[in-house]
C-alpha cells in the first residue's frame, strides 16, 4: 500500500509511512462537517459557543466538536490544510487544491434523510458539489496532471448515522420503517451509497476512506428511554447488517483498477473507549463526559 497509517487513540505516538497526498476531499455529516451548514437555511449548526473551545486559534467554526474532527487531526498526520467548507464563498482559485469539505450536518446516504432540520447537503449533491470543484481544479492543472493529482489525494466519506437516528429511527416523521426491514433498509443505504461512490471513482478519485457507523445506541437521545447507564441493544444490533456491508462493499470496490479503499471500524473503537474510557488516559476519560454532556446539551436544545 502506498499509503499506511496507525492511529493509537488518545496517545502521544503515531507512525505514519505516506507518499505526498496533495488533497483531502471531505464528505459526510456533522462528525467531519466544518462549516457548510452556517451558509445554509438549517437549525444544525454549531457556528457558537461552546462548540470549539478547544479549537485554539480558530474557536466556533461550524464543526461539531469542542476541537478538531478526525479529519483535521489525519490532515496534520499528512501535511495538508484542513479542507475549507465548500459552501464558503471564499473556497475558490488555489486554495481548493489542498482540498474541499463537502460535509453537512444532518445529511444522509438518502436524499430525505434530516430533512426536518431544514437545509443540508444530501451524499448526492455533495457528489454533484464535487463535480463543481473539479471544473475549477481542470482551469489550474493540465489532464495528466490532474488524474495523477486525484489519484494521489484521499476521500473520506462519513454517511449512515443520520440515516438511522434522523430518518428510520423516527417513525413519527420518516415512513421508512414501516416499509423496511432493518436488513432491508440498510441494503437501501448500500446500494445508494454503492453508486455514489462509483460516482467518485468514475470522476477521478482512487483512495477512500470509508469508516463505519458507531454504537448509536449508546448517544443520549437513544439511551432516554433505556434503563439507567444502559445503551438501546435493538439500535445497536439493526447496525450490524449496514457495517458488515459496508466492509464487504470495501473488498468489492478494491477489484476496480488502482482503487484503495478501506473501511474504518468506527462501531469498534468508539464502543471500545466509552466501555474502557481509562484505558485511552486521562483526555479520553474527560472526552467521553465531555461528548455526552455536548450530546445531552443538543438534545436538550432540539
Amino acid at each position: 500500500m502506498n499509503l499506511i497509517i496507525f492511529f493509537l487513540h488518545c496517545s502521544n505516538g503515531i507512525a505514519v509511512e505516506s507518499e505526498r497526498v496533495p488533497a483531502l476531499f471531505v464528505f459526510g455529516d456533522s462528525l467531519v462537517d466544518v462549516g457548510n451548514n452556517n451558509y445554509l437555511s438549517s437549525i444544525a449548526k454549531a457556528n457558537y459557543f461552546p462548540y470549539g473551545v478547544d479549537f485554539v486559534k480558530f474557536g466556533p467554526t461550524g464543526r461539531f466538536s469542542n476541537g478538531k474532527t478526525f479529519v483535521d487531526i489525519l490532515g496534520d498526520i499528512l501535511g495538508v490544510p484542513y479542507p475549507p467548507a465548500f459552501a464558503d464563498p471564499n473556497t475558490a482559485g488555489p486554495i481548493i487544491l489542498g482540498g474541499v469539505n463537502y460535509a453537512s450536518a444532518a445529511a444522509g446516504i438518502l436524499d430525505e434523510t434530516g430533512q426536518h432540520y431544514g437545509q443540508r447537503y444530501s451524499l448526492s449533491q455533495q457528489v454533484l458539489n464535487f463535480e463543481t470543484t473539479l471544473n475549477q481544479i481542470r482551469t489550474l492543472m493540465s489532464g495528466r496532471n490532474l488524474t495523477e493529482y486525484l489519484g494521489k489525494s484521499i476521500a473520506v466519506l462519513v454517511f449512515g448515522s443520520n440515516d438511522y437516528i434522523n430518518n428510520y429511527l423516527m417513525p413519527s416523521v420518516y415512513s421508512s420503517s414501516f416499509y423496511y426491514s432493518p436488513p432491508d433498509f440498510a441494503n437501501l443505504l448500500l446500494n445508494h451509497y454503492t453508486r455514489q461512490l462509483l460516482a467518485l471513482y468514475n470522476l477521478g478519485l482512487r483512495k477512500f476512506l470509508l469508516p463505519g457507523i458507531g454504537p448509536l445506541g449508546c448517544i443520549p437521545n437513544q439511551r432516554a428511554s433505556a434503563p439507567p447507564d444502559r445503551c438501546v441493544d435493538y439500535v445497536n444490533q439493526i447496525l450490524g447488517t449496514f457495517n458488515e456491508g459496508l466492509r464487504s462493499l470495501v473488498d468489492q470496490l478494491n477489484r476496480h483498477p488502482g482503487a484503495m479503499f478501506v473501511y474504518g471500524n468506527s462501531y469498534g473503537s468508539v464502543g471500545d473507549i466509552l466501555n474502557n474510557p481509562g484505558t485511552y488516559g486521562k483526555k479520553c476519560y474527560m472526552l467521553q463526559n465531555l461528548i455526552s454532556f455536548r450530546f445531552l446539551q443538543f438534545e436538550t436544545k432540539r
